[in-house]
């Protein structure tokens, strides 16, 4: 019998996990946009997000859509870093190795209101960290 992924994270990790990969298929199907899980697709994410603004897309027509690319922004750290997601009160974070505590779901509503990138905490989260 063989683990995947999936089954040894922390179950802090399922939901984020999933709504990442409802994104990258709902973008695939929809938008034909390619996420791979890469830093450098989150320069797609964030142009996608501000292409919503720019639309005066509702908020609450937008939210699911920021929660799930939220998660899949988390998703590339964790997998570039080896951080964890962290859950508390229905909110998730990612805690990387070096203890530091991010909240990409609520970046990607930064971005939404035009003052944050998904590509730029990133960058910060994956800074010194080691490669996996």
């Amino acid at each position: 019998m063989t683990t995947t992924q999936q089954e040894s994270r922390p179950s802090a990790a399922s939901k984020p996990a999933r709504w990442a990969a409802d994104a990258v298929a709902a973008m695939r199907e929809g938008a034909r946009m390619r996420l791979d899980y890469s830093a450098q697709s989150l320069w797609r994410v964030d142009r996608f997000i501000d292409e919503l603004r720019r639309e005066d897309t509702p908020y609450p027509a937008a939210e699911h859509v920021l929660r799930g690319f939220g998660a899949y922004a988390g998703e590339v750290i964790v997998r570039q870093t080896g951080a964890e997601w962290w859950a508390s009160g229905g909110d998730h974070w990612v805690r990387t190795p070096d203890g530091r505590l991010w909240d990409p779901i609520d970046e990607a509503r930064r971005c939404f209101a035009g003052h944050g990138s998904l590509r730029l905490l990133c960058r910060d989260a994956t800074a010194d960290a080691p490669r996996h």
